[in-house]
């Protein structure tokens, strides 16, 4: 699965935990995306791994967020996540 940044890609962040079946799930949409879209991009953070991340994204992840720092919050659809990454 692809989860790093690319040079002259679009990089988004997706935050979630390990745990959690529905960021596999918004992972799952999200790289189907990315292979159909070769210019988008994203990186995968545990938010376990920072007391300020969980405190913030803990009851809503998964979380996608672009560099411009807009989110997109579960729960969203193929659809609304290629709407996001076009906007």
């Amino acid at each position: 699965m692809r989860s790093q940044f690319k040079p002259g890609g679009a990089p988004y962040t997706l935050f979630g935990t390990t745990a959690c079946h529905l960021c596999e799930v918004a992972e799952e949409m999200l790289v189907s995306l990315c292979e159909a879209n070769p210019d988008i991009v994203f990186q995968k953070v545990d938010i376990s791994d920072s007391d300020a991340l969980f405190e913030r994204y803990g009851i809503r992840i998964p979380v996608l967020r672009d560099e411009q720092g807009r989110e997109l919050g579960w729960p969203f659809t193929a659809t609304q996540l290629e709407a996001f990454v076009r906007a």
